[in-house]
């Protein structure tokens, strides 16, 4: 088994002081190389993501960065204090959404039973993965377009006119948004 995993991926090491940070950044490829574990020389970076300053003064060390589709930032509480927060990246965002955007129009002659199935199995899916505590609006907003993409393109399929959504969204109704991962 060693060695045939050529690098690590997929890691985040948060330091308070900056000389620890750096320090770090000397020690960890000489550790990993014990391991036949080597670090990706343009992916491995040192970011500046400090707690903001009790005023609401500019920080450069106040950001914000992407890892594994999500954006982590700085945010309140609902008690005033600071934490940081996952939200899903909007690339990441449209991309699924415009995926279901051409899903429907490409499948839309299928029988409505199974596009409800598949729909839903891909909203669960994105639920699963993006489903994090401070998220909600981002699932809210996929479910809400998942919804309009299907009522269009049903409403396509003849020259008859539109479908009626109240309708089938009382037989045909999309899981609801959930959180899922508490971290």
């Amino acid at each position: 088994m060693r060695g045939k995993f050529p690098c690590a991926t997929h890691l985040i090491i948060g330091c308070e002081a900056k000389s620890d940070a750096e320090r770090l950044m000397e020690v960890l490829p000489k550790r990993f190389s014990k391991f036949d574990l080597t670090l990706h020389p343009t992916k491995t970076t040192m970011i500046p993501f400090a707690r903001p300053p009790r005023r609401n003064r500019k920080d450069e060390r106040n950001g914000n960065f992407g890892f594994l589709g999500f954006t982590f930032y700085w945010g309140r509480t609902l008690k005033g204090g600071w934490s940081i927060k996952k939200m899903t990246a909007r690339k990441r965002q449209n991309r699924f959404m415009k995926m279901l955007w051409l899903w429907c129009k490409a499948n839309r002659h299928d029988p409505i039973q199974s596009q409800y199935e598949t729909l839903c199995s891909k909203l669960r899916g994105f639920y699963q993965y993006y489903g994090v505590r401070s998220n909600y609006k981002a699932l809210e907003t996929v479910f809400e377009y998942a919804e309009k993409a299907w009522r269009r393109w049903l409403s396509r399929r003849s020259h008859k006119g539109k479908v009626l959504y109240d309708e089938m969204r009382k037989k045909y109704s999309f899981p609801k948004p959930r959180i899922v991962h508490a971290f």
